[in-house]
């Protein structure tokens, strides 16, 4: 027998299914919440449907946290939480972010539904507790959760966000000859907050709570005015090649003994973000990519990467919390996870699936269509050093990093949309040696594997690396080994418990100085490595050269040139024009000085690599591959105190218009600070059309400027290619 109140007879006890309601045109709407008789108010600390007018009711903002899933936020600013089984207003939110946890969840995130009992109402479900809104507090059952209806409401407030700084509607998507139109970052780290251990690169470039919880303070990573970011004063300070001397006593009181830099993020943003300056802070919020895409951005490779050693002594000593272990691939999954959710969050801004403009694409002909449709193409890659979990000295409990393994991992990670892939990154693995980097990142080599710098002066004629060659700067470590597989000599398994105390024990062979000469990393790619790049090919899979040693560098090629096989060099090396032969891609910058006696020579490197490349018989065009969030420097101001320049003319004035001409770009600013390109260079990643604009003030022709508007369609070419001789080489 069906007994329920008459008003919900009819629905309830009808066969007929109930119709699913729109849950995404919501998104940033003002609106009251209607249940029966009553409207939601929120006031103090309290929040219920106590309201009887649409007069006394609040007014709430739906802020999208994702699709189908808002933030409740009133005209006085204030949440409507989920507290236990209560709830509750509140004016200040913990997250995932203010909290180092990554499991999480804010009670602030209600989910829309369609009521179970009809009349074109809707239950809301609380993220947090998984309890629905209810008429009186929350309840478990959705049958008795309030049946919610939306009402047009006035007088909300706006929800803290970034502005875009850029107006205007996109133009062009094609040439005239039908060639994709925009310009490709081929080398980027959307998500290098969640490596590391997910704490100590502070920054996410979205967060379901918006830009508070995103860009908020990073004294939680860093400590009060960054005294326990060592990490990033030594980089920031001394690059690579630092004195451990000077920092060692400071690593072992545990902070700086002075201010490293100012913690504040949103709204101040006195110091950061600074990809020159304050490389350990996010440089590529989701607005400020909006931005670059009003600009020309069309395709886009975001890889996940982490560093397992930095994130064990940084969370090890307690210099920097962790929301999970250090391995690399643990920090790969979780930002793999993040791409796809920043998808979702985007479209949720946007109006629903579909809408927004940042698509993640696994195919060509994908990114054609998206990017034809005026969307950003991303395709997602890996670069990390212990690929696949693959140490060159295996983890106990760790895998067997045999032919078996390697299909596996390359059919999951292809599975999930892997498309890009470097074999290895800073250190040796089981497939191939690191890429022969000194300074510390060699110590980070010795405790990741145990093994001593194996660098001889025996080296490739005609090779030459972005990485490897030159000097070792430790000499005590130097002890190159027959076999490039061999046992460890040092154990540093109790590195995680006590890093500091594992390597004091090594400290007069790291303060004994260099040795100099040409050495390189003594060994190539091992049968497994082998195995793995053949593998790649097999899948039309884009290679990722150019953290390869001398030796597996000239290996690599071999394989290549056989296979007929393209390769991607986005830290710039080409072997000698090599990389374009075989139909590869590398990037290009522009000149940071500008010589007023030459107009226009601040595009002469540029111009001589797309002639390079259309020489070799490719198409003619170049794109970008700026590295942000990867510890790399951005280009520098032209003016003023932080400027190797001299006599300078033209700086940035606003506003200025995009190379289509159908957007107006205005000063950009963060919260409450104002950037200035020209005399702080390129910051953060939305500033590429200060970039552009900035050569265009040289002198730089729209002709001289179409190769870079045509390399989203040359990146496309070449992964095209990639693909075509997989299907050949897999037959």
């Amino acid at each position: 027998m069906c007994i329920l109140p008459l008003l919900a007879l009819v629905a309830a006890c009808s066969n007929e299914p109930v119709a699913e309601l729109d849950v995404y045109s919501q998104a940033n709407g003002c609106f009251a919440l209607r249940a029966g008789g009553r409207y939601l108010a929120a006031s103090g600390t309290s929040a219920g449907f106590t309201a009887s007018s649409l007069q006394d009711a609040s007014s709430f903002r739906l802020q999208p946290a994702d699709l189908g899933t808002y933030v409740l936020y009133d005209a006085e600013r204030g949440y409507v939480v989920a507290d236990g089984d209560g709830l509750v207003r509140q004016t200040e939110l913990e997250s995932d972010m203010t909290r180092t946890d990554d499991d999480y969840v804010s009670g602030a995130l209600w989910t829309l539904n369609t009521h179970s009992r009809g009349g074109e109402t809707y239950a809301l479900l609380n993220e947090r507790t998984g309890r629905w809104l209810a008429t009186d507090t929350t309840t478990d059952t959705e049958r008795r959760a309030a049946r919610v209806t939306f009402e047009a409401a006035t007088g909300c407030a706006d929800y803290p966000e970034l502005t875009l700084d850029a107006t205007g509607e996109l133009g062009r998507t094609t040439w005239d000859d039908g060639d994709l139109y925009g310009f490709v970052d081929m080398h980027s780290h959307l998500f290098s907050n969640y490596g590391f251990g997910g704490a100590m690169y502070h920054g996410a470039p979205f967060h379901p709570l918006g830009v508070e919880h995103a860009l908020g303070d990073c004294d939680v990573a860093h400590g009060e005015m960054g005294k326990t970011d060592f990490f990033g004063y030594v980089y920031d300070n001394q690059g690579n090649g630092g004195d451990l001397e000077e920092v060692l006593p400071y690593m072992i009181a545990g902070e700086l003994p002075f201010d490293n830099h100012d913690h504040h993020g949103y709204p101040e943003f006195t110091e950061w973000p600074d990809t020159n300056a304050r490389t350990t802070h996010q440089t590529q919020y989701y607005k400020w990519l909006e931005r670059s895409y009003m600009g020309g951005l069309r395709l886009m490779v975001q890889h996940a990467t982490s560093n397992s050693v930095i994130c064990n002594i940084t969370v090890g000593e307690g210099w920097s919390p962790a929301r999970y272990d250090c391995e690399d691939m643990t920090g790969v999954d979780r930002q793999l996870d993040a791409a796809y959710d920043m998808e979702r969050y985007i479209d949720a801004q946007s109006g629903g699936p579909g809408q927004g403009w940042f698509r993640l694409v696994q195919t060509p002909e994908q990114a054609r269509a998206v990017i034809a449709d005026g969307k950003l193409a991303v395709l997602l890659g890996i670069e990390v050093s212990d690929l696949f979990n693959c140490h060159l000295t295996p983890r106990p409990g760790g895998p067997v990093c045999d032919e078996a393994h390697v299909d596996e991992q390359l059919a999951h990670y292809y599975d999930r949309g892997v498309r890009v892939m470097f074999p290895n990154h800073k250190y040796d693995n089981a497939f191939t040696p690191g890429d022969g980097s000194d300074g510390f990142i060699e110590v980070g080599n010795f405790i990741n594997s145990g093994h001593y710098t194996n660098k001889t002066e025996d080296c490739p004629e005609g090779i030459r690396t972005v990485f490897d060659g030159g000097n070792v700067s430790f000499s005590g470590l130097l002890d190159p080994r027959e076999s490039y597989m061999g046992p460890p000599p040092e154990d540093f398994s109790e590195l995680t418990d006590d890093p500091i105390e594992t390597i004091l024990p090594f400290a007069l062979r790291l303060t004994s100085g260099s040795v100099e000469g040409d050495y390189c990393q003594n060994g190539s790619f091992t049968p497994i490595g082998e195995y793995l790049v053949d593998s790649m090919m097999e899948r039309g899979m884009l290679i990722e050269v150019d953290h390869l040693s001398e030796w597996s560098y000239a290996r690599i090629f071999e394989k290549l040139e056989a296979a007929d096989y393209p390769a991607v060099g986005t830290h710039g090396n080409d072997n000698n024009g090599k990389l374009f032969d075989l139909g590869g891609t590398s990037f290009g910058t522009f000149g940071r000085c500008h010589d007023a006696a030459n107009p226009g020579s601040a595009m002469n490197g540029f111009n001589a690599r797309v002639q390079a490349i259309t020489d070799a018989g490719n198409y003619p065009s170049l794109g970008f591959g700026f590295d942000y969030n990867g510890l790399a420097h951005g280009p520098r101001a032209r003016f003023g105190p932080r400027s190797s320049c001299t006599d300078q003319e033209s700086p940035i004035s606003y506003p200025f218009t995009s190379y289509d001409g159908t957007v107006t770009f205005t000063q950009p600013h963060a919260g409450e600070r104002v950037f200035d390109y020209s005399n702080e260079g390129m910051l953060h990643i939305g500033l590429i059309p200060e970039y552009i604009e900035d050569v265009r003030k040289d002198g730089a022709t729209d002709a001289e400027l179409e190769p870079l508007f045509r390399s989203a369609e040359g990146y496309i070419r070449v992964w095209e290619k990639a693909v075509a001789r997989g299907a050949d080489l897999a037959r």
